[in-house]
């Protein structure tokens, strides 16, 4: 057995056992590596962090899906920034309602390996009549939509360095309130509250967008594979609130099963530890 290990912090290092690695190269943009192992089957690294694995990839994929569709079940029109692997579109697409999906991902290497290497997140995807796919920057993509063209953008971007750096901005965030119809939602990935890059980042997003959209929320997952376990996702919206306008009956008419997600758990995920809440609600 080799061994995949991932710098944490500075003293504290992640490792994943694998029989295999299945394909490494370099994109214009990032290096893409997968590997093969038992306990978390196929995964891939982008410049040696962890992405996806067949194993967890359902925890992350529900979070950033779900509770935006159950807080406004009406969502017709969903903009995705990033979500190469294809599992955050995976998910919005068994949404039969949804009209229309707009996936922009820079590197389109990440989800042609994808769909070669993990089809569990990939396959059908690009299949599907409602699906737009642009490989294209996805700050630029923003900049040039129309106002009020979207109930909902799913922002799936990497950690806020090289690629991902340009998507945890004012600017960005700003164009995204003017992208969003009257009721739009933002989700955002959040980062991490545990170790203290993370936490600095977490803290700088969230502030960004409280300046920015009137309801402005934070909530939290279980992903064994990202930095500590305890990872975020922020919600934003011009009108609605996750927890007073959650619509329990309508979601449940979707009749979606889902492993990790349930509208008990929405409610719960927004309920915060101190030490999260006093690090989101520091102003320096």
């Amino acid at each position: 057995m080799k061994w995949y290990t991932e710098q944490w912090s500075d003293q504290c290092k992640f490792s994943i056992g694998y029989n295999e690695e299945i394909h490494s190269e370099q994109s214009p943009f990032q290096k893409i590596d997968f590997y093969k192992g038992e306990d978390f089957g196929t995964f891939f690294t982008l410049d040696g962090l962890m992405m996806v694995n067949e194993k967890d990839e359902f925890v992350y994929h529900d979070m950033i899906t779900h509770p935006a569709f159950a807080t406004n079940p009406d969502i017709k029109k969903v903009l995705i920034i990033g979500g190469g692997d294809g599992g955050t579109a995976r998910e919005v697409l068994r949404y039969k309602s949804v009209e229309k999906v707009v996936m922009v991902e820079i590197d389109e290497l990440v989800f042609r390996l994808c769909q070669k290497y993990l089809p569990i997140t990939a396959a059908g995807v690009e299949e599907d009549p409602r699906m737009e796919m642009i490989f294209d920057d996805g700050l630029a993509y923003v900049q040039n939509a129309a106002d009020n063209s979207f109930d909902l953008i799913l922002v799936d971007s990497t950690d806020p360095i090289s690629v991902g750096e340009g998507l945890f901005t004012t600017a960005f965030y700003k164009e995204c309130f003017r992208v969003l119809n009257e009721k739009g939602i933002l989700i955002n990935q959040h980062e991490s509250p545990y170790f203290t890059e993370y936490a600095e980042n977490m803290r700088k997003a969230h502030k960004k967008i409280k300046g920015i959209f009137p309801i402005a929320s934070v909530y939290q997952f279980h992903m064994p594979t990202y930095p500590s376990g305890h990872w975020l996702f922020g919600f934003a919206s011009k009108a609605l609130h996750p927890i007073k306008d959650i619509q329990v009956d309508a979601w449940d008419k979707f009749g979606l099963k889902t492993k990790y997600y349930n509208t008990d758990l929405h409610v719960g995920a927004f309920a915060l530890p101190t030490f999260v809440k006093e690090a989101l609600d520091r102003d320096e």
